[in-house]
């Protein structure tokens, strides 16, 4: 990612469009599918709102962000909440994601499609991809994201195999069009 990309997403964090640090709902509905031990990795992070809530359950998580300042959020939040995690500066077009394996890989609203492998392989036998991306629907609706970040109808299905699915869902919800996957690394006999 170019300079100005971090810089963007610096300057985005500062003025508080990404300050929510509720967890996705869903997530709380799906309790039973997602770890509660073992090693966590949340890919571009932001303000830390999926890392909290991994750290709350009891996951040690390592929280993977471009923004400088969008980790030092995250840091604020967990101090907030009474939890432990690690930030990680990273910038993912340059450079690997850190060695696995993990329970559990996260990655919300960040699309790189070539980072995919790399998720399935750092995931440890039974451990869990969970990821929420906007698809192209929805610029039906909305500017941005840019077509080159939105997934295509049914894509993360293809991108997460030969993982489990164990969750998905693809459509509209709360106003926006996205694609929520849940998906296991088989446990090899």
């Amino acid at each position: 990612m170019a300079l100005e990309d971090r810089e963007r997403w610096d300057r985005r964090f500062r003025e508080g469009s990404h300050a929510s640090q509720e967890a996705p709902a869903w997530l709380d509905a799906l309790t039973n599918e997602i770890p509660r031990k073992g090693r966590a990795l949340d890919v571009a992070s932001g303000a830390g709102r999926v890392a909290c809530w991994l750290a709350r359950r009891g996951l040690h998580v390592t929280a993977v962000d471009v923004s400088p300042v969008g980790l030092e959020l995250t840091r604020d939040a967990a101090r907030a909440q009474g939890v432990e995690l690690e930030t990680l500066e990273l910038d993912l077009e340059q450079r690997p994601l850190p060695p696995g394996p993990f329970a559990l890989l996260s990655c919300f609203n960040y699309l790189q499609r070539d980072l995919f492998p790399q998720l399935r392989e750092r995931l440890e036998p039974g451990g869990v991809l969970v990821c929420e991306l906007p698809t192209r629907r929805n610029l039906e609706r909305h500017a941005r994201p840019g077509a080159r970040f939105l997934l295509e109808s049914n894509e993360l299905l293809t991108l997460c195999a030969p993982l489990e699915i164990v969750y998905y869902r693809e459509g509209w919800i709360d106003a926006r069009s996205l694609a929520r996957i849940v998906a296991r690394k088989p446990v090899r006999a």
